[in-house]
């Protein structure tokens, strides 16, 4: 039995956790719980399974909350979030908290010897170098819960770094893999939000639309795996079933496959060494009949070389990546800049920092800080819109 700590219960990925601790009972216990502000969702989520402690992100929640949770103990906001990542019968922390909130939890959860599953990505692109030597100091393992980087994790299977010439991401596409370059301003929120292979929250379905989402996991995979940034490639595929490859150095390439679904990868992550029976993914490969390739287009999706650079590059950059993203994804979904402005934004922002080398936390939190003012600058100016 593993005791697990699942920190956004209430989102995409938490709620696919909890589907998973329902199919593995004899398996996994959640222990922990918190959400942001879904108190309603997390109050039925705790009175399902019982667990020691849970947090809601608004205090103004906390009183209301413990009032339907009897022998539960209710925390919020960030320090509810540091001691659920703490909780000393934990044996593994799920981070599910979508943006750069769960960073400080994470390095929390390490530092009190808890292994960490990942499915923020945010995480190792902000602070990579520091969370995997935060990991090695404390003999944690940080396990990915992302469908490409676990398939990676499942086809490295421990084999040195030496031993990889290419680690190879697979990208659906997204929904505008086939529009031309001409219509793209006049991508809307809703058009942007349907995505072909996947159901995810809003952030990374944008994500997954202008491909910054692939990009972040270009920087997530440099860090995770230890592989240099020039060994990290991009590939199209729409079908969603070869999750991600790795191509080693005499020439064979290793992939992992499966029906879409975050259950998967994410019950891998929590059972790992193990692998537990279950019937939910089911794959059909004669009814797929067919599974098609492509190079991503550089000049359509800018977000994968604008990516590369902050991955190449280091230091504060990717965490300003991040920022300027996360501030132009919210500006489009608000409609006060263009799809193609959110590329836009971003990389007049990537222009105007001056990058730390090897920083700090505090620098890195001061550069995302920097960079979110940055990026309401530029599209405050108009300059990111067409």
């Amino acid at each position: 039995m593993k005791n697990v700590v699942l920190l956004g219960s209430t989102g995409s990925i938490g709620t696919s956790t909890v589907r998973v601790a329902e199919d593995l009972p004899g398996e996994l216990r959640l222990v922990g719980l918190a959400a942001g502000n879904n108190d309603a969702l997390l109050a039925q989520q705790a009175k399902q399974f019982r667990p020691e402690l849970v947090s809601i992100g608004s205090p103004e929640k906390e009183a209301e909350l413990r009032s339907q949770l009897d022998g539960i103990r209710v925390a919020s906001g960030d320090d509810g979030l540091i001691e659920l990542a703490t909780l000393p019968s934990a044996d593994i922390v799920l981070v599910a908290i979508v943006g750069t909130a769960g960073l400080q939890p994470a390095l929390a959860a390490i530092r009190a010897g808890k292994d960490v599953a990942v499915a923020s990505k945010e995480i190792l692109v902000m602070a990579g170098e520091i969370v995997m030597a935060e990991a090695r100091k404390h003999g944690v393992r940080v396990l990915p819960v992302d469908s490409e980087h676990s398939a990676i994790f499942q086809c490295l299977d421990g084999r040195p770094t030496e031993s990889v010439r290419r680690l190879i991401l697979t990208a659906s596409g997204g929904p505008f893999r086939e529009t031309p370059a001409g219509e793209f301003a006049g991508i809307t929120v809703e058009q942007a939000l349907k995505h072909p292979s996947w159901v995810m929250g809003r952030k990374i379905t944008i994500d997954s639309a202008t491909m910054f989402n692939k990009g972040l996991e270009m920087i997530e995979a440099r860090w995770l795996f230890g592989i240099p940034m020039p060994q990290v490639d991009v590939i199209v595929h729409p079908q969603s079933v070869v999750h991600s490859m790795v191509e080693f150095v005499d020439g064979s390439i290793l992939s992992q496959l499966s029906t879409p679904d975050m259950c998967l990868p994410i019950q891998y992550a929590l059972t790992w060494p193990s692998r537990a029976e279950s019937d939910r993914v089911q794959t059909d490969l004669a009814a797929l009949g067919r599974l098609d390739f492509e190079a991503p287009d550089l000049a359509r999706f800018p977000a994968l070389g604008q990516a590369r650079r902050a991955g190449d590059v280091g230091g504060t950059l990717p965490a300003v990546l991040n920022a300027a993203n996360e501030i132009a994804v919210d500006a489009f979904c608000d409609r006060q800049t263009s799809f193609p402005g959110i590329s836009d934004a971003v990389g007049q922002v990537l222009d105007r920092h001056e990058v730390i080398g090897q920083p700090s936390l505090e620098q890195i939190l001061q550069a995302d800080a920097w960079a979110r003012d940055a990026a309401r600058d530029v599209l405050a100016l108009g300059q990111a819109t067409p």
